[in-house]
């Protein structure tokens, strides 16, 4: 199921490399990685960043902003967006620098809504 709903946004987004599951202790769920995103090791990098997004979770707490929602990084060749759907658990969507950053977001977002009932307690 989780890998239908990563294949259906990383389809519908232009430029999508690649889409992630991961727990906030850098173990991934599930991930559909398409040529690009596995030439560009992205689920080493996915596990890499769960610390970043461990930075801004206690930044937020800190500095009275509350919980993070969303994490957007650009490099050079890419832009990687994370949305967190509960503490414990985010999606991460890697697109081409030219890659629709707009309707990645937009596809996140329902995703996150998806998974939030998914991953409730």
């Amino acid at each position: 199921m989780f890998k239908d709903t990563l294949t259906r946004m990383v389809e519908r987004t232009e430029g999508a490399v690649g889409a992630l599951i991961m727990g906030t202790d850098g173990i991934a769920v599930e991930k559909v990685l398409m040529p690009e995103g596995r030439d560009a090791n992205l689920d080493v990098a996915a596990a890499e960043f769960t610390s970043l997004l461990r930075n801004a979770q206690r930044a937020g707490g800190d500095i009275g902003l509350g919980q993070v929602r969303e994490v957007v990084v650009g490099f050079d060749d890419m832009n990687v967006l994370m949305r967190l759907f509960n503490r414990e658990y985010f999606v991460l969507l890697a697109l081409a620098q030219d890659g629709n950053i707009g309707r990645g977001r937009f596809e996140l977002r329902k995703v996150e809504l998806d998974l939030a009932r998914e991953f409730a307690v």
